[in-house]
Formats: structure tokens, sequence, C-alpha cells
């Protein structure tokens, strides 16, 4: 494990282990563990325990700074960053494949770079902080480590253009968009308000209103999204 320090792991997750042989044993794969006499623990069981953990972690925070996306949009995201692809790519960015303990045999086949290995001991290093610390320092943990990560997600995806996340989610399941109709202009000159409605195979979907008609397109399509539109809508 040369050029790496678990002083300077701890200080990228934000937590201090208070037993040293946790952090060690969640970046102990289980070859390492097979070619030493004294059978040392490797950290099969800390990822089964920091999957979990981080499910509901990443769940809890992104259900809370974004309101305005729906369920099904919630699980996009955390789909995309809590996965092995995603994990491997921060596991690389905390240079955890440096701190691999491995057997010959995976060193050789070059075990430090797999994602599937780094996945795994990022979330053992979680269900070890979870262990020691608790929920609560398991979810700073994720705030400080996957912050970014679900900002970025939530951007491309989201944003404010729920129009295009609309018509993205409609496009791949259906093939079809959906249709705006200008039902409704109020006030005066300097003053309108403009309601829309969308609609997908002639059923109302959401309705918005706007100071421009492009506004009011967006909050249509947003009420879409968050009122669920997708029940009754059957795949083809």
């Amino acid at each position: 494990m040369s050029d790496f320090s678990i002083e300077k792991l701890q200080q990228e997750l934000g937590y201090v282990f208070n037993d040293p042989a946790l952090p060690l044993q969640a970046l102990t794969h289980k070859s390492f563990s097979n070619e030493q006499r004294n059978d040392e623990l490797h950290n099969e069981r800390l990822e089964f325990l920091g999957d979990a953990v981080l499910e509901l972690a990443v769940s809890d925070r992104i259900y809370k700074i974004y309101p305005d996306i729906p369920e099904g949009g919630l699980t996009r995201i955390r789909a995309e960053v809590v996965c092995e692809k995603g994990l491997a790519k921060i596991a690389r960015r905390l240079d955890l494949g440096l701190g691999l303990r491995l057997g010959r045999g995976e060193e050789k086949c070059g075990g430090r770079t797999k994602a599937s290995l780094l996945s795994d001991a990022l979330e053992a290093l979680i269900g070890a902080v979870f262990l020691e610390g608790g929920f609560g320092a398991a979810c700073a943990l994720v705030q400080k480590v996957f912050a970014q990560d679900l900002e970025n997600s939530a951007n491309i995806r989201y944003g404010t253009d729920y129009k295009t996340a609309l018509q993205e989610n409609l496009q791949a399941r259906f093939g079809r968009l959906p249709e705006y109709q200008l039902t409704r202009v109020d006030g005066p000159d300097h003053g309108r308000v403009f309601t829309i409605q969308v609609s997908f195979d002639g059923r109302e979907l959401g309705c918005g209103e706007g100071s421009s008609k492009k506004q009011a397109e967006q909050n249509a399509a947003s009420e879409a999204l968050l009122h669920s539109f997708v029940v009754g809508l059957e795949d083809n």
C-alpha cells in the first residue's frame, strides 16, 4: 500500500476511525485474507452492510434536497451514482486502489483498477463508518463524498428543464412526444399570465401557468412529473 495513507483517506471521508482495524478490514479483499495463515478478516460482510446503508443515506439526502423531483427521478439519480460504475469513479477519486489489500493472483490480474473491487471497498468503508459511528456519520460521509456526483446527476437529468425530462421519458417509453396547448391568457398586456395544458394520447398530464408560454410549458411538464403522470400509461 505504498503512497497510500489511512490518515489521508479519513480526511477525504470526513471520518476518523477509533478502531484502526475497521478501515483496514474494509480494504482487504478475500484473496488477501485467504493467503494469510491467521485467516485475516476481509471486507465482504462490511460491503454487505455498507450497500444497504449507502442506499438509505443517498435516498435520505436526495429526498430532502430535491423536493420537486418525483419518485421515478429520484430512483434514477440514485441508481446512476450508487452503481458499480458510479462507485468505482468515486473510489478512484479517493485513491482506494492504492490501499486495497489483494492476494497475489488478484494483484497480477490488475485488481487495483477493477471497478467491482473498488466499488465493494467503498461500500465496505461506508459499512465500517456506520458500524462504528452510526447512521449520522454515514450520512455525513455521503454529504461530503457523494454530494457533487448526486448534484451532477440531478442537473443532467433535470435541472430546471422539466419539459425535456418529460419528453425524454415519453419518447423512450412510447416513441411519441407530449402535446402542449394554450388554454387561457389572463391579465393586462404588460402582465400576461399564460395557461398551458400538456397531454399525451388525449390524456391531460399537467397544467401550468407562467408569464410566458415557455415558462407555462415548463410548469405544466413539472406538474406532470410531480403528480406521477405515468400511472395508467401502458408501455407498448
